[in-house]
């Protein structure tokens, strides 16, 4: 009986999926069950199809995506915390014609790098801003952050996030929504597979509007942290569904007028 060579089985008009070669063969740090490696690979894939790769340049700041750089094949520019919008600013200012984008979590867009995501948004600054939010600091321990849902335990808030005292979860996609220089904001999931399609559209859309020179595309990513939220995955899922979505409703903010 002669060899069967993998080659001869997987035939190119038989294979269903394939991983984009915008990321590379890099074990990913993120924790098992975490949306972060699903909205990598949309971003990915939306970069490939497009034909953008070598005309493309990503930010990554501070938290748990500060190692996003290990697994793209772009170019990377490391930030500060919290100043990925004026980094990616600075560099679609500097060369116009790339496709720029951040890749921030909650704790470092919507805390530490509240001003600069709000001036660039409202001075609609020709950039792709990719928002994941899970409500919590997940890279530093599992601490409070802006966007901790009222009665919500963390670390530093183990009774749960009291409202008198700790103030009110910001909804800063809400808040970017109303400026003028946003031509499009919508908050997504990845949780099942239809709504890993709906974000790889709306990440899609977003990078094209930027092509077309809109101003600034905001899409939020409603994500677990099961290791922050001390559950597991199919909890942290479960426990997004009923706690999260309803404070953090997906869909479309704004949309460009036609």
């Amino acid at each position: 009986m002669s060899e069967i060579k993998l080659e001869d089985i997987i035939q190119p008009e038989n294979v269903v999926y394939k991983k984009t070669d915008v990321l590379n063969d890099a074990v990913m740090h993120y924790c098992p069950g975490c949306g972060h490696g699903t909205a990598h690979r949309l971003v990915a894939e939306v970069i490939e199809e497009m034909g953008i790769q070598g005309n493309c340049v990503g930010i990554a700041p501070v938290g748990c995506a500060v190692l996003a750089y290990n697994y793209f094949n772009l170019d990377f520019q490391q930030a500060a915390h919290g100043r990925a919008p004026a980094l990616a600013s600075a560099v679609k200012r500097l060369m116009p014609d790339r496709y720029v984008f951040t890749y921030q979590g909650d704790g470092d867009l919507a805390a530490i790098g509240t001003g600069e995501t709000i001036h660039a948004c409202n001075r609609g600054e020709n950039i792709t801003i990719i928002f994941i939010n899970n409500g919590i600091y997940g890279m530093t321990g599992g601490q409070m952050a802006p966007t901790t849902l009222p009665n919500m335990k963390t670390a530093t808030s183990p009774y749960g996030r009291n409202v008198e005292t700790m103030g009110n979860p910001l909804k800063i996609t809400e808040l970017v929504a109303q400026l003028p220089g946003t031509s499009y904001v919508t908050r997504q999931a990845v949780h099942t597979p239809a709504h890993v399609r709906r974000a790889k559209k709306a990440l899609r859309k977003a990078f094209e509007l930027q092509g077309q020179k809109a101003g600034t595309s905001f899409v939020e990513i409603v994500s677990n942290c099961n290791s922050g939220w001390k559950m597991t995955p199919v909890e942290a899922n479960k426990w997004m569904v009923d706690n999260m979505f309803p404070f953090y409703p997906l869909g479309d903010l704004k949309t460009p007028t036609e």
